[in-house]
């Protein structure tokens, strides 16, 4: 068992606040136990990073880029550790929890590319010996707020760019995974970071509110539920100065046109709707199949597949597909909008069952809603398909777009013209073809529109969000009297 500490200004200190016990979802074995830090710590940390800031964003930007560059070195020393913390902090399986790792340790090039692609000098001639630059600055102290289904991958997806772009952080992981967040700062503390350029502080949503309300964090970048990302844009007002990336949730719609491989179509909604128990914000939450020869094909083909899925404990042979849910209160959200949707007329194709009493495992669900007048646009974090069958394309993509949410959509046909037209009228910020919804690139944008996002995308154009762009017009010396404008006497 990890006992939590607080990371402030270089130094590793036990947190005042109240009592964090995480627990592995599988086995309930006591992970991590300590404390949350106090409204005094994380003021103490917000001033750590201001104090840090002048000589790291002042430091040469290839002295920078070898502070995380020695981070990513020693993410391969520690991967397979970090892989197996993981897996016993969230529950997922430990092949995925590996997978995660490896992402983490391919960043640091991709951050490079894209900050030196984004945020790199620019420079032109103009006339009179002026010279115009476009040149980038960082933020300040940025919060980090992070996510607990990739506890590692996705704030280590803002701080490599923010880091880079010379700012510095305060650390918020969720109170779900907090040993993992220890792991990665401590990471940081190997690589010999110069002290107070990132903190960490843990603890539960008072914590978030106390770091959210403090006047000298400059931004906010934030992975999580629409419903917190949108309190916190809301608070805003106050802090108008603020850069504010938010990263939420979806209601994701997946269409299924035609195919003529309906079991790879299959395994391409169960990829979509099932990884990582439906604990990603990018999960197809509605199956949207276009009526023709192929749809009760499909159908059965995608209940024997889901029936088919193998659950269980992170490290169990044979390798499960996905494990838990994160939590009993997360288990008991997703079964109790299953059972809604059932009283609401829902047909159930592939039931939800509860496999332990006291521990969140269930079995993927899969419900046809087409019955359903006014369903209901919420994201439900868990495995449960929503099915939805409609007459002809048009009425598919209009289903699809009837959602305020805008995060992933995809569509599954053999028809590039369809597809095309898909492509068009579809509101979301990913967008696939013949590909799972949960696939992403670190060599893209990654984030959505409506309220799966503020226009912030993470990803490559994370860099954007990092810093700020300031242009320059500059000359050696004053331009001389010749050159004065209109509007001056000559009797000078």
């Amino acid at each position: 068992m990890i006992s939590e500490k607080n990371y402030i200004n270089g130094k590793w200190c036990l947190g005042g606040g109240k009592s964090i016990i995480s627990t592995n979802p599988s086995t309930l074995e006591e992970i991590y136990q300590g404390n949350s830090a106090t409204r005094e710590q994380i003021d103490e940390a917000v001033r750590s990073a201001r104090v840090a800031l002048p000589s790291w964003a002042n430091l040469p930007y290839l002295q920078r880029c070898s502070y995380i560059e020695r981070y990513t070195e020693l993410l391969g020393v520690h991967q397979e550790a970090l892989a197996k913390l993981i897996s016993q902090e969230t529950g997922k399986p430990h092949w995925e929890s590996k997978t995660e790792v490896i992402g983490m340790i391919g960043k640091f090039k991709a951050a490079l590319l894209a900050y030196e692609e984004r945020c790199g000098t620019q420079h032109q001639e103009l006339k009179n010996n002026t010279n115009l630059y476009t040149r980038h600055k960082p933020h300040g102290v940025l919060a980090i707020f992070g996510p607990f289904n990739f506890p590692a991958h996705l704030p280590h997806g803002h701080i490599i760019p923010a880091l880079l772009a010379g700012n510095t952080i305060v650390f918020k992981p969720s109170e779900l995974v907090p040993g993992v967040g220890e792991f990665i700062t401590a990471i940081w503390s190997e690589a010999d970071l110069p002290k107070g350029v990132i903190n960490l502080v843990q603890g539960y949503s008072d914590v978030g509110v106390a770091l959210n309300e403090n006047a000298q964090v400059d931004g906010i970048l934030f992975t999580g539920s629409s419903n917190v990302g949108l309190q916190l844009q809301n608070s805003m007002a106050k802090y108008p100065h603020r850069m504010i990336a938010l990263e939420m949730g979806g209601n994701n719609p997946l269409i299924f046109n035609d195919s003529s491989d309906l079991s790879a179509s299959a395994y391409c909604i169960v990829q979509s709707a099932f990884i990582t128990a439906g604990q990603r914000c990018t999960c197809a939450r509605r199956l949207i199949i276009v009526e023709s020869e192929y749809s009760e094909q499909l159908i059965e083909e995608l209940i024997i597949l889901t029936k088919k899925i193998i659950i269980g404990d992170a490290f169990s042979e044979p390798k499960p597909f996905i494990g838990p849910l994160i939590s009993m209160e997360a288990t008991e959200k997703v079964v109790s909008h299953y059972q809604n949707l059932k009283e609401s007329g829902a047909k159930v194709l592939v039931p939800i069952k509860r496999l332990e009493d006291n521990k969140p495992f269930i079995t993927p669900g899969i419900v046809d809603v087409t019955p359903i007048d006014n369903l209901e646009d919420i994201e439900i974090f868990g495995p449960l398909l929503k099915v939805i069958r409609v007459k002809n394309m048009d009425a598919a993509i209009t289903v699809a777009n009837n959602t305020k949410y805008g995060l992933s959509a995809g569509i599954i046909t053999q028809d590039a013209s369809i597809h095309k037209i898909f492509f068009e009228r579809i509101r979301a910020g990913i967008v696939n073809w013949n590909k799972p919804l949960t696939g992403a690139s670190g060599m893209a944008p990654f984030g959505g529109v409506g309220i799966s996002g503020n226009h912030r995308p993470s990803g490559y154009y994370a860099s954007d969000y990092c810093s700020y762009p300031v242009a320059s017009m500059e000359t050696e010396a004053v331009p001389s009297i010749e050159h004065i404008g209109p509007g001056f006497s000559t009797d000078l």
